[in-house]
C-alpha cells in the first residue's frame, strides 16, 4: 500500500463513515410522517395496501375511518382487512366520524357494494379498533406534533379532520400538508354533473379544512380520470402472484366496471391510490397553485370546487390542484410496492 494511501486512509474511512450517517439522516429526515383518514370503498383499499407496502418512505402513523363509501361500522372493518391484508397489524385503526357536519348522509354502495369492497370475500379482522375515536386522536396527536411535521392524507369525506379544526383550531401547527382525494372541476363531477362524491359527502367539513390555512394538494377527478386501468396493466398485477396481487387484481376488476360503462372509458380510475402515489413520487403528476373555493350552498352546486385555474379573480392561492399524471408510471409504481406484500 503507498505511503500516501496509508497516511490519509483513517481520514477517508472517518469521512465515509460520516457521509453515510448523514445520508442515513437524511432519509430518515426525508420519511412521511402520515396519518390516513379514510372511508374504505375499493379505491381506497387498494390506497391503503399501497401506503402500507411502502414503509421506507411512510411512517403511517395511524388510520382514521369516517362514513362516506359505505356506513362508519363497514369502512372500519374495511381499513383493518386493508392492514391484515397488508401484514401491517402494527398500525392502528381509529373510528371517527359516522355522519357529515350538516348534510343527511349519503354512500356509494351502488360503486362500493353493500359491504364496500368489491370483487373479493370480507370478513372480520383479528385485531379491533383502537378505543379512542378518530377525532380526539386527531386533536391529541397534532397538538403533540412537532410544528410542520405531518401529512394527513385524506381519502374521504373531510368530516374527521374539519370537527378536530372546530374542536381545536390550533392543531394546524403540527399540519405540514393535507393532500386530499376529491373535488372536479375540468370534465365535471362523479355523483351531480359538477361534483365528486368526497365533497358532496360533505363539503361544509371541506370548507372548514379550506378556510384553516393548512397546505393543501387536491389531487381530483380531473386526474384519476386520466390513470385508467387497462388489460395489460391489470394482467401487470395479476402476474405478481401473490394474495396482495390477487386481492387488488380481483377489487379492480369488479370495481372498474361502472365508470367504464357511465363514463365510456377504456379503463377504470383508482383514484384514492393516486394520493398516496403522489406522496411517494410527486414527480409523476403536475398541476399549479390556484384559489380554491368549495360550494356548500343547497343547490344544483352543491359540494363543486371552484378552482381559479387561470387565477381571473387575482384572489390569494390556498390549494395546489392536481391535473394530470403519468398512467404507467403510477401502474409501475402500484405493481412494484404491492409485489412487496404476501
Amino acid at each position: 500500500m503507498p505511503r500516501f494511501t496509508r497516511i490519509f486512509q483513517p481520514l477517508i474511512r472517518s469521512v465515509l463513515f460520516v457521509s453515510a450517517i448523514t445520508m442515513s439522516s437524511v432519509q430518515a429526515a426525508d420519511k412521511i410522517d402520515l396519518i390516513i383518514d379514510t372511508d374504505p370503498g375499493a379505491d381506497d383499499v387498494v390506497a391503503l395496501l399501497l401506503a402500507l407496502a411502502s414503509p421506507e418512505q411512510l411512517q403511517v402513523r395511524a388510520i382514521t375511518t369516517v362514513a362516506g363509501n359505505v356506513r362508519l361500522d363497514k369502512t372500519s372493518r374495511n381499513a383493518r382487512l386493508a392492514r391484515e391484508w397488508a401484514g401491517r397489524e402494527d398500525v392502528p385503526v381509529y373510528a371517527g366520524a359516522p355522519k357529515p357536519l350538516v348534510r343527511t348522509p349519503i354512500y356509494a354502495e351502488n360503486i362500493h357494494g353493500q359491504e364496500g369492497v368489491t370483487g373479493v370475500p370480507v370478513h372480520e379482522p383479528a385485531k379491533g379498533l383502537e378505543k379512542a375515536n378518530a377525532v380526539n386522536y386527531l386533536v391529541d396527536t397534532l397538538r403533540a406534533a412537532k410544528p410542520g411535521s405531518v401529512t394527513i392524507a385524506m381519502l374521504g369525506p373531510q368530516t374527521n379532520l374539519a370537527l378536530a379544526l372546530i374542536q381545536a383550531p390550533e392543531i394546524t401547527q403540527g399540519i405540514k400538508e393535507v393532500v386530499v382525494m376529491g373535488g372536479a372541476h375540468f370534465n365535471g363531477g362523479n355523483i351531480t354533473p359538477v361534483a365528486e362524491f368526497n365533497l358532496y359527502a360533505d363539503p361544509h367539513a371541506a370548507d372548514v379544512v379550506l378556510k384553516s390555512g393548512v397546505k393543501l394538494t387536491y389531487v381530483p377527478l380531473d386526474v384519476t380520470h386520466k390513470i385508467l386501468t387497462s388489460e395489460a396493466r391489470l394482467k401487470q398485477i395479476a402476474a405478481l402472484g401473490n394474495t396482495a396481487g390477487k386481492l387488488v387484481g380481483d377489487i379492480l376488476n369488479e370495481y372498474v366496471k361502472g365508470d367504464m360503462v357511465h363514463y365510456g372509458l377504456p379503463g377504470g380510475p383508482v383514484h384514492d391510490a393516486s394520493v398516496i402515489a403522489y406522496l411517494l413520487n410527486p414527480a409523476l403528476f403536475s398541476g399549479r397553485e390556484v384559489n380554491l373555493v368549495v360550494d356548500t350552498r343547497e343547490g344544483p352546486t352543491f359540494g363543486q370546487t371552484i378552482p381559479d385555474w387561470y387565477n381571473t379573480l387575482n384572489q390569494p392561492k390556498n390549494a395546489f390542484w392536481v391535473e394530470s399524471g403519468d398512467a404507467q408510471g403510477f401502474f409501475d409504481l402500484l405493481t412494484a410496492r404491492l409485489g412487496r406484500l404476501k
